[in-house]
């Protein structure tokens, strides 16, 4: 589907109103809460996008990728902390950083296929978590280990990266979104991006054809990373305290996986949709339940997975797109016969 196609008038109608109801939504929000779950159903959205890349354009299943958000974060955060560096900047250079890490996994990693490849990125990023975890110091500088770290606290201070109230937070990460949809949907549609095509759908072939999937799936781990880099930060700045087992474990990194799969991996706004339906789920099921069924938006993720690969197996976006055109049409018989 060409932009041109995309950009209809029509279509930039209703792009428009999205757009108009997402600015000033915060401003009709009085509840913190709710607030807290927007913000998070976009990082998420944009945490899965980036993942998107390689695991859905690319065809590369990584289950490590928390490890490229917590590189990014104690990156960001040790240069605030240690040399008064703007996390504006530091975001940047994390970013930069883990896409370096992620290209460099990759060189000897991507030899592996399927299940071998997955399981290489599961230990990579255990390794870093368990490090990170049993490590004071590193070259004199503390990162603390398992207690993590506090970043400091400024109050309103935009320059630094926080904000007071949280709108900000809102508006940041809202632009961080809508800038990852138009990189994917460009991506997607690019040479590039039919060569992540061709990789994923078939190996061999696109090597015949005179592909190189080593290149491919180097240029879509470095862009993954990078992406994955930036929300790291953003979530050190937002929650302003990061901590191993919380940016570095599992958890986020399966939460990467499942919201694309859920969405429609593969697809552009798949990833969003199931940040959409997911994450307003966790955040409740935390708050009600947190405190008796700990882990209990885990078991619901499982849940809804199974149903969804069951039932829907390319997930929620070509379902939803299919709904659209069905709805066209019935407007546009009801036209014809008035």
């Amino acid at each position: 589907m060409m932009l041109k196609e995309i950009l209809t008038r029509k279509n930039v109608i209703y792009i428009s109103i999205v757009l108009a109801f997402l600015l000033i939504l915060p401003f009709f929000l009085s509840n913190v809460f709710v607030l807290h779950v927007c913000i998070m159903i976009m990082l998420y959205g944009f945490f899965a996008s980036a993942w998107n890349i390689i695991g859905g354009f690319a065809g590369q299943v990584s289950l490590g990728h928390a490890a490229f958000a917590g590189i990014s974060a104690y990156v960001s955060t040790l240069l605030f902390i240690n040399a008064g560096l703007t996390p504006w900047i530091g975001m940047l250079a994390g970013g930069a950083i883990a896409a370096l890490v992620s290209a460099l996994f990759g060189l000897p990693c991507f030899k592996l296929r399927g299940t071998y490849y997955t399981l290489a990125t599961i230990a990579f990023a255990e390794t870093i978590r368990f490090f990170m975890n049993s490590t004071e110091k590193i070259a004199g500088i503390e990162i603390k280990g398992a207690s993590g770290l506090v970043l400091p606290i400024k109050g309103n201070a935009p320059a630094l990266f926080q904000f007071f109230p949280k709108t900000g937070y809102y508006y940041v990460i809202l632009i961080m979104l809508i800038f990852i949809i138009v990189f994917c949907f460009v991506l997607k549609h690019s040479k590039i991006g039919y060569y992540f095509q061709a990789i994923r759908e078939d190996h061999a072939s696109a090597e015949a054809l005179g592909i190189s999937p080593l290149k491919y799936k180097l240029i879509a781990a470095a862009l993954s990373g990078f992406f994955t880099g930036l929300g790291g930060t953003f979530y050190a700045q937002y929650i302003l305290y990061i901590e191993p087992a919380a940016i570095l474990g599992l958890d986020l990194s399966v939460s990467m996986v499942i919201m694309s799969v859920i969405g429609g991996s593969g697809t552009v706004l798949g990833p969003v949709l199931g940040s959409l339906f997911l994450t307003p789920l966790a955040e409740l099921t935390r708050l009600f339940l947190g405190s008796s069924f700990a882990g209990a938006h885990r078991i619901l993720y499982g849940l809804i997975l199974a149903i969804v690969v069951i039932f829907m197996p390319k997930g929620f976006e070509p379902l939803l797109r299919r709904f659209g055109k069905f709805l066209m049409a019935k407007k546009t018989a009801l036209i014809g016969k008035k």
